[in-house]
C-alpha cells in the first residue's frame, strides 16, 4: 500500500524463535561498558556501503556483485563492479567510475566475460557493455534507443535477449518546451515514473553478439518483461499483461516464445491474479514460478510457488499450504527440488520444496539473520555441486554476501565472503536487538523487536520510540536497521512492532486490516507499548512514535486516538484519505477495497479519522515528505500540519525538494536522521 521506493528496500530475513508474550529475550548482547567504541551518528549514513546482486561465475571461482558508496561531496550515490574468489580469500574491484556507475552484472556462459549496463561517456542511455575478465578495458556491445531495463545470455553464448521501453519521442524534439501531459488512463500517476501518458511499451529484442543486429521479439500494446532463456536456448519465458485494459487489474501471465525473429507468443498460465519470476528446470520440461493467492487484485496477498509444464497444461502450487509469501525461485541441479526464500515471522529463510508435490519445506539456514537475493551455478566435474550465493544480513551487520553448497543431499553452512562492512561497524557501539511478543485489547499476539542502545542496563528505564513499518505489507525482521539503530544510538529504547496487515504471519493475519485501517494495528501497537512500560523498559512518561509511509499513516493515527505519545515524526503519511482518491497511485485498492468515495462515504470518512478529529491531537509533530511522491503525495503530510499548526500544536514541516516517496539524495537521507534525533530530544529528554 504505501511501502517506501528507498533502495532500501532492503530484504531482510531468518529465522526467529516464538515467545510467550511474557517473555523477552535478548538476541545480541550490549557493547561492553568503558570500550572506546562510540554511538552511529547521522554523518555515518555517508559511510555505509551496499552490496547487491550477487552472480557466481560459471566455473564457480568467483561471485560478482555490485558495490556502490556514496561521494559526500557531490551528493550522489555511486555504484562499482567487484568480484570475490569462492573462498572468500581475494576481492577485487572490476569498475572505478565516478559518475556513470554500473549495474546487472553478468557471466557470458563460458565465462570469459562478464557483461554489465551503464551510461558511459556522458550517454544518456544505458547500454550492455562487455569486460574481458582476461584483461583490457570494457567496451560497449549494444547501442539501443529506448531505455533498456534488463538483458540476459543464451546458454551458447551468441545471443542476448533485453528488454527495451520504446524510445521516448520527446528525447529527440527539436522544441525545447514539453507539451501538456493528455492522458485518459485510468491509473494515471506513479510514482518516479510521474504521470502515465504516454504510448510507449517495453519490448523484448534479440542481440546477436557477432553481427550486433537487434530484432524485434515481442510487439503490440504490451508490456513485456522478465525474460528468461530455455536451457537449450530454443525458447524464452517471459511476464506480460495482455488483458484489454491492464490497468484495471494485476493479471500478469507467463508467455512463451521461440527465440526467433517473426515467432509467435504462447500463454502458458491462465490464472486471474499475478503470474510472476519463471524459472525453466535444467531439463526445459517446466517452469517454476511465483502467482498470487487471490485470483483477484488484493493489496494483502502472498506469492505462492507454483511448477507448470513448459508446454502448458495444469500448475502445481507447491507452497499454498505453507500460508507464508515465498519469492526468489531457484531450481536444484538435478531438478527434483525447487529453492526459495521464505518470509517467516521476522525472518526469511531459504526452504527447499519438491517439484512434484505439495510438501512442507526442508528449511535451510535458519539463524537469526535476515536473508535475500538468492542465486545458484551448478560447477561441472565427475562431482556435480550446486553452489549458491546470497546477501545476508544481521541485526548488528548490513548486507554482505554469504555463500553455502549443496553436494548430494548434504547441505552447507552459510559461510561469509565478502567483508566491506568492517570499516562501517569497526568505530561503532551499536544497539542490542531482542525479540518479544505482545498481546493486543483483543487478544491477538503481535510479535516485535525491541532496540537498547549500546551498554545500557536491562534494568535501566528508557524513553521509547515506537518506530512504525511501512507497506502495510513488509514485516520488520532480524537484519541491519539503519534507522532504528540511529535512533537507539539517541539513548532511546526502540521498538519495531509487526502489527496486523505485516506479512510473515500468514494470510488472514495481513488480510485482517483490509478496508478498516487504523483500527486494529493501532490496537497491536499500543498492546507492544503497554508490554514494554509493564516490563520497566520503558518511561511511560516519554513515549515517542514515528514512521514512513504507511508507518507515518499509523503515526497519525495514533495521535489522534489518545496524548500518551508526547513527540511524534509523521514522514509521507496522509489523515485525510477521503483526499488522496485521484492524487495518488493507488486508485486499483481503493475500488476494489474500500469502494467509491461517493457510494461509501462513511467508510472513507471513517479511515480519514485522523484529520477530521486534529482537534484532539495535543502531541507535537514533525511532519516529512517529498515534494515529488506520488506514492503518497506530500499534501497528505500538509493537511494534517496545517491542522495542527491552525490549533496552535507545536508542529514542524519539511519537504525535501525533488524527491519522491524515498530519499535518494544522500544529504538529506542524513538530513531526516538529524531532524528525527533534534524533535525527540526536544520532547522526550529536555
Amino acid at each position: 500500500m504505501r511501502t517506501p521506493t528507498t533502495t532500501i528496500i532492503a530484504f531482510a530475513v531468518t529465522l526467529l524463535q516464538l515467545f510467550s508474550w511474557q517473555t523477552l529475550t535478548a538476541q545480541t548482547p550490549p557493547v561492553a561498558q568503558g570500550t572506546s567504541k562510540r554511538p552511529l551518528q547521522p554523518s555515518d549514513f555517508y559511510r555505509l556501503q551496499t552490496v547487491a546482486d550477487p552472480q557466481i561465475s560459471p566455473d564457480g571461482k568467483w561471485v560478482a556483485y555490485t558495490l556502490s558508496s556514496i561521494d559526500s561531496a557531490q551528493d550522489k550515490r555511486n555504484s562499482d563492479l567487484w568480484m570475490v574468489s569462492w573462498d572468500g580469500q581475494e576481492t577485487l574491484q572490476l569498475t572505478h567510475t565516478k559518475d556513470e556507475g554500473e549495474r546487472s552484472p553478468r557471466w557470458s556462459p563460458d565465462g570469459k566475460f562478464l557483461s554489465f549496463v551503464s551510461a558511459r561517456n556522458g550517454e544518456k542511455k544505458s547500454q550492455v557493455w562487455l569486460l574481458d575478465r582476461r584483461g583490457g578495458e570494457a567496451y560497449k556491445l549494444t547501442d539501443v534507443k529506448g531505455d533498456l531495463s534488463e538483458y540476459a545470455w543464451s546458454p551458447d553464448g551468441k545471443k542476448m535477449v533485453l528488454t527495451i521501453k520504446d524510445a521516448n519521442p520527446l528525447d529527440t524534439a527539436k522544441s525545447k518546451t514539453a507539451p501538456p501531459i493528455v492522458t485518459e488512463r485510468y491509473h494515471f500517476k506513479q510514482d518516479i515514473e510521474g504521470y502515465l501518458w504516454r504510448t510507449e511499451k517495453t519490448h523484448l529484442y534479440l542481440f546477436d553478439l557477432a553481427t550486433k543486429k537487434l530484432d524485434t521479439l515481442t510487439r503490440g500494446g504490451y508490456d513485456d518483461r522478465s525474460p528468461v532463456w530455455s536451457p537449450d536456448g530454443t525458447m524464452i519465458a517471459f511476464v506480460s499483461n495482455r488483458t484489454p485494459d491492464p490497468d484495471y487489474n494485476s493479471n500478469t501471465d507467463i508467455w512463451t516464445i521461440e527465440a526467433k525473429p517473426g515467432a509467435k507468443e504462447k500463454q502458458l498460465t491462465t490464472w486471474t491474479g499475478s503470474d510472476d519470476n519463471p524459472r525453466w528446470s535444467p531439463d526445459g520440461t517446466k517452469i517454476a514460478y511465483t502467482r498470487s493467492t487471490s485470483p483477484d487484485y488484493i493489496m494483502y496477498d502472498q506469492p505462492v510457488l507454483v511448477v507448470i509444464p513448459a508446454k502448458g497444461g495444469e500448475p502445481t502450487p507447491l507452497s499454498l499450504a505453507l500460508d507464508r509469501p515465498v519469492a526468489r525461485p531457484v531450481w536444484s541441479a538435478d531438478g527434483q527440488s525447487v529453492y526459495a526464500l521464505i518470509t517467516d515471522d521476522r525472518r526469511r529463510y531459504i526452504g527447499q520444496f519438491s517439484a512434484s508435490s505439495p510438501k512442507a519445506p526442508v528449511k535451510i539456514a535458519e539463524e537469526n539473520r535476515s536473508i535475500s537475493d538468492l542465486v545458484a551455478v551448478q560447477t561441472s566435474g565427475q562431482t556435480k555441486t550446486q553452489l549458491w550465493a546470497a546477501i545476508v544480513s544481521e541485526p548488528q551487520m548490513p548486507g554482505e554476501i554469504f555463500a553455502f553448497e549443496q553436494s548430494g543431499k548434504e547441505q552447507g553452512k552459510l559461510r561469509r565472503l565478502t567483508k566491506h562492512q568492517e570499516a562501517f561497524l569497526a568505530p561503532l557501539a551499536l544497539a542490542s536487538v531482542e525479540g518479544f511478543t505482545s498481546k493486543s485489547k483483543d487478544g491477538v499476539e503481535a510479535s516485535g523487536l525491541l532496540f537498547r542502545p549500546a551498554g545500557v542496563a536491562k534494568t535501566q528505564k528508557l524513553p521509547l520510540i515506537l518506530f512504525i513499518h511501512g507497506g502495510p505489507v513488509a514485516q520488520d525482521e532480524w537484519g541491519f536497521d539503519l534507522t532504528r539503530q540511529m535512533l537507539a544510538a539517541g539513548g532511546y529504547a526502540v521498538a519495531a512492532v509487526n502489527y496486523r496487515g505485516s506479512n510473515g504471519r500468514g494470510l488472514a493475519y495481513c488480510k485482517a486490516i483490509s478496508g478498516n485501517w487504523g483500527n486494529k494495528e493501532v490496537l497491536d501497537l499500543h498492546g507492544a507499548v503497554d508490554y514494554l512500560v509493564a516490563q520497566g523498559i520503558a518511561d511511560s512518561a516519554k513515549l515517542g512514535v514515528g514512521g514512513w509511509s504507511y508507518g507515518g499513516i499509523l503515526t497519525d493515527y495514533l495521535i489522534a486516538a489518545d496524548t500518551r505519545f508526547k513527540a511524534a515524526a509523521s514522514g509521507a503519511g496522509t489523515a485525510l484519505h477521503i483526499a488522496t482518491y485521484g492524487t495518488d497511485q493507488y486508485i486499483r485498492q481503493y475500488e476494489v477495497e474500500l469502494g467509491t468515495p461517493w457510494k461509501n462515504l462513511d467508510k472513507w470518512l471513517q479511515i480519514s479519522s485522523p484529520f477530521l478529529k486534529a482537534d484532539r491531537i495535543k502531541t507535537p509533530t514533525l511532519f516529512m515528505a517529498g515534494e515529488k511522491d506520488f506514492n503518497v503525495p506530500a499534501a497528505g503530510s500538509e493537511q494534517l500540519y496545517q491542522a495542527l499548526r491552525s490549533q496552535n500544536v507545536p508542529t514542524q514541516l519539511v519537504i525535501y525538494p525533488g524527491q519522491f516517496h524515498g530519499l535518494t539524495m544522500p544529504s538529506y537521507n542524513k538530513d531526516r536522521f538529524e531532524r528525527y534525533l533534534k524533535w525527540f530530544n526536544q520532547y522526550l529528554k529536555p
